[in-house]
């Protein structure tokens, strides 16, 4: 081969691989800025489980770490849907657990189901049997489906959903809220079904969608709501973080509930992949790359706001060690900078966004002592 041919057989190889990186980190990318990609409610990236065997109490799985969870979850399948509950007893590759409810079409064995974090479906009258309305809130790229769950307390909670979910996200903690009389608006934002979409089609990691929270606001406001509790999950959290720093109401905030949050991005989009089965940390270096250069966003001004140098308001922030997709380092660092209004709940063996589900009863009761005195 010549010289020259050679240069240009070699620079073409190079441009190819060029060529294959920023596809491979585009794809990464869009794992976590476009969350129409992902399942429905599903723990994205956990392989589909088998029904080895089922009775009326009992469904026996497949192993996998995920599926030898504590707590309550559901399995989807094809026009179907269960919940199950304590782990009965395990083998090296089995687990078998109650099976506390199923429903649609029959769950046999060799079904193959995925397991997900959303044991209540439907709404709040349908999931809780609570009295609630569909509203709009007018955000400033449209109408934005929102639900209100009346109560008596001029403290309103708002709650803002993670990006790979949907308002179904807050369906668990709306009974401890109407116990405690305190108004509920679960809100959607940009980009989720019924809203607007971005203007770009991805998300931003709050950096735009705090504004929407922000007319959620001032809906509650106009609607004769005192003070206001952002309560938000996964990037929620993160846009819940960005609107108490950046709000013209955040006056009128007293209180942050964080559920995993997302306080480093990068980090996350390589975690998303990770669990999505794309393997290699190039891979995922790139994805952080490229959702770096489309979103946009401000990473100093981010890292301010997740580190908490911005934060006035109690908070409180659950989190899980063993959280893939969100560091519990960067968690423990935004409690250790700011002490004075953070407190730290560690939720162990739960997954990301995926904390209430792991212990019901103790996630309600540390959400309860902190709500009480914002009453």
């Amino acid at each position: 081969m010549r010289w020259g041919t050679a240069v240009v057989a070699a620079t073409a190889v190079a441009a190819a691989a060029g060529v294959a990186a920023l596809l491979v980190g585009r794809r990464v990318a869009d794992l976590s800025l476009r969350p129409e990609l992902a399942e429905d409610g599903g723990l994205k990236g956990e392989p589909a489980l088998r029904v080895l065997e089922v009775s009326a109490q009992e469904v026996g799985l497949t192993r996998t770490q995920a599926a030898a969870r504590r707590g309550r979850y559901a399995l989807d399948w094809p026009g179907g849907h269960a919940v199950v509950g304590q782990v009965l007893r395990t083998t090296p590759r089995s687990v078998t657990r109650r099976l506390e409810l199923s429903a649609g079409s029959p769950l046999t064995a060799g079904t193959e189901v995925e397991l997900s974090p959303r044991v209540l479906r439907g709404d709040p009258g349908s999931a809780c049997g609570l009295d609630y309305m569909d509203v709009i809130v007018d955000g400033e790229l449209g109408g934005l489906p929102a639900w209100y769950v009346p109560a008596i307390r001029g403290t309103w909670v708002i709650a803002v959903h993670g990006r790979l979910a949907d308002r179904r996200q807050a369906l668990p903690v709306l009974p401890v809220l109407k116990r405690l009389r305190l108004p509920a608006l679960v809100v959607s934002y940009r980009g989720d079904q019924g809203a607007p979409p971005s203007p770009d089609g991805i998300g931003h990691f709050g950096e735009t969608e705090w504004h929407d929270v922000q007319s959620a606001i001032r809906f509650a406001k106009e609607a004769g709501a005192g003070r206001i509790v952002l309560y938000g999950w996964s990037v929620g959290a993160a846009t819940v973080l960005q609107t108490a720093a950046r709000s013209d109401y955040r006056d009128s905030v007293t209180g942050l509930v964080l559920d995993s949050p997302v306080l480093d991005w990068s980090a996350s989009v390589r975690g998303v992949a990770a669990r999505a089965g794309v393997s290699g940390a190039l891979a995922g270096q790139l994805g952080a790359w490229s959702a770096e250069a489309r979103t946009g966003v401000d990473q100093e001004a981010f890292a301010r706001i997740a580190d908490g140098a911005e934060l006035s308001v109690p908070t409180l922030l659950m989190h899980s060690p063993q959280d893939a997709v969100a560091p519990f380092a960067a968690a423990q660092r935004l409690a250790e900078r700011r002490p004075d209004l953070v407190s730290l709940y560690p939720v162990p063996d739960a997954g990301h966004a995926a904390l209430w589900n792991a212990d019901p009863h103790r996630y309600e009761e540390r959400l309860r002592r902190f709500l009480t005195p914002l009453l």
